[in-house]
């Protein structure tokens, strides 16, 4: 039996072999809808999920069927994708979610992982105070405590209404019976497996004794299926002690990194209180710090509320000008301000404030590019991350929807297997300000406020964000894309609310990127016509069109209209949006 996935630029083939590889997917095509995801969205009206794997998805809505909640399913969807999308999807990583409840309150759950208790500020620099290359990404040392199973099962735990058992069945099918590897992720594990070289359990998880996997081949991952059996029986035991536990530590002690058996059993993920804003008439709810998306989406929708961009026009230069500066002057707010809230005063009411944000724009030129070097922080009066990251959204036919963004940082985090678990470690402690003005892998500069500090979670773009509108739900976005996730979400935001744009093509449409620094605005080859790039460097910007074939962000979202869901899976990415 083939399954055949068509979006707008992708035709993406899913081989079912012997009748046992894709239950979830047998299961979900006998139900009252078939998969299809196309040029259009998906309609649902009793749920949907979007991810970036149709096993995940399908995982999802077929807990949905059986009589979870969106919250079950997105428990669901995100073990699932530990096994289905490994370059991000975890139990090794961490991430955010944005949860809205059939109450109309919303929820925020940080479950990012932390520093080891015996990090330091200087942990990563020479005697020289000179960062040493690699350490923070390509080592043992350059992975943090991770968060997201005790975030998974505390969402789980909290607002769902399933057991771990029937939520984590899904996950643990795929890892034991195995599924057929789809051209993307053979090409994945092609170009990942010369830098696991080091590591034997990496190369025995990702290849065959050496040897490159091939279209269609079944992977199988019985280590990681013993574990997530135990997560499912023990709670957070089965992973934060036991068993588990003392092979990640043993691990650690061999590759001389630094997290311990304490640093794992004192792990908590916290309900942080989301960060609100109003745009246009909308309510907008997004992640808090550790999350510097929430602050940064809502303090530049602010500034750019008293301009009419609808009427500038979709991709104009006046349009493109204004979110390019209004992201200068929150990007540059970022790296002074934001960083862990349990180690560090961060004045959120202040940054998300309308009065700043007009302040803050009082010396935009709408005829000239800013110079960066000129644009510091704002608040002069107060003390001083991979795009290999995932996002789903999921939504059920009551209300509840979820927003969630997961990582390991880079594309399969610092490439080490931990023997014995098939579980990838994270590189997240790049994200920390290594060195004050340092820029990080993605180029963000970071000081005092994110510097390492033991048991601290580093800053993040991860952006999950919800929608409302006189309290009812309106839409689920989010994207992977370091430290492009913020200008992802937040264009999605303006295409559905400036430009009234059906999410299918709120998602498609090409993205632009812009981050104080570099001066730089990366675009997307289709974002900007000849015209609108003449006039742009003529207003001073420098542009840079992203490498062909490479798309900003995965912004797989969900809009709710007259009753009906409407999931999208964003064009550049392989996936699938289901619904029922």
């Amino acid at each position: 039996m083939k399954l055949i996935e068509q979006g707008p630029s992708i035709f993406h083939q899913t081989i079912c072999q012997c009748g046992v590889v894709c239950l979830a997917v047998v299961a979900l095509l006998s139900g009252s809808s078939a998969f299809a995801a196309s040029t259009e969205a998906t309609y649902g009206t009793r749920g949907m999920v979007v991810s970036r794997s149709v096993h995940a998805s399908a995982a999802g809505v077929q807990i949905m069927k059986d009589g979870g909640n969106a919250i079950d399913a997105a428990v669901a969807t995100g073990f699932a994708l530990a096994v289905t999308y490994p370059s991000a999807g975890n139990i090794g990583g961490g991430g955010f979610a944005v949860v809205r409840l059939t109450d109309g309150s919303v929820v925020t759950l940080d479950h990012r992982e932390r520093a080891p208790l015996t990090a330091t500020e200087d942990m990563y620099l020479d005697e020289n105070g000179d960062v040493i290359s690699g350490l923070s990404t390509r080592s043992h040392k350059a992975a943090g405590v991770p968060g997201s199973v005790d975030g998974l099962l505390r969402l789980l735990e909290t607002h769902g209404t399933m057991s771990r058992s029937e939520v984590m069945a899904p996950a643990i099918r795929l890892a034991r019976r195995g599924f057929p590897l789809d051209h993307d992720l053979v090409r994945q594990f092609t170009r990942v497996l010369p830098s696991m070289a080091s590591y034997p359990a990496s190369v025995a998880k990702f290849s065959r004794e050496g040897t490159p996997y091939e279209v269609g081949d079944i992977w199988r991952q019985p280590d990681l299926a013993k574990v997530l059996r135990r997560i499912a029986r023990d709670d957070r035991e089965g992973f934060y002690a036991g068993e588990v536990a003392r092979k990640i530590v043993s691990e650690m002690k061999e590759g001389n990194g630094d997290i311990s058996l304490a640093d794992l059993r004192d792990y908590k993920s916290i309900w942080r209180d989301p960060v609100h804003g109003s745009y246009r008439g909308y309510e907008i709810w997004g992640m808090g710090p550790p999350s510097s998306g929430g602050v940064l989406v809502v303090q530049m929708l602010n500034m750019l509320e008293p301009h009419n961009l609808k009427e500038m026009g979709w991709g104009s230069a006046a349009s493109v000008h204004h979110i390019v500066e209004a992201a200068r002057r929150a990007y540059a707010d970022r790296a002074e301000y934001l960083g862990d809230p349990d180690f560090v005063d961060i004045p959120i009411p202040e940054l998300v404030s309308k009065d700043y944000a007009l302040s803050r724009f009082a010396g935009f030129d709408v005829e000239a590019a800013s110079d960066s070097d000129a644009i510091g922080p704002g608040l002069t009066d107060l003390p001083r991350e991979s795009r290999e990251t995932t996002h789903f959204s999921v939504a059920d036919g009551d209300g509840n929807l979820v927003s969630l963004t997961t990582t390991l940082n880079s594309g399969y985090g610092n490439k080490i297997v931990v023997p014995g678990t098939g579980i990838l470690l994270n590189n997240e402690m790049n994200d920390f300000s290594i060195k004050p003005n340092t820029p990080n892998q993605y180029e963000l500069i970071g000081r005092e406020a994110n510097a390492i500090g033991p048991g601290k979670r580093m800053l993040s773009s991860m952006s999950p964000t919800i929608v409302t509108k006189d309290g009812a739900p309106v839409l689920a976005t989010g994207s992977p894309g370091g430290s492009t996730i913020i200008m992802t979400t937040l264009q999605v935001l303006i295409n559905v609310i400036d430009h009234g744009m059906p999410i299918e093509d709120a998602v498609a449409q090409p993205r632009i990127h812009h981050q104080w620094r570099p001066e730089r605005v990366t675009h997307e080859r289709y974002a900007l016509s000849k015209e609108t790039r003449d006039v742009l460097e003529a207003m001073g910007h420098e542009l840079r069109a992203s490498r062909w074939g490479r798309g900003i962000g995965d912004a797989n979202s969900i809009e709710i209209r007259d009753g009906i869901l409407r999931g999208t899976k964003d064009p550049r990415a392989v996936g699938a949006a289901i619904g029922y």
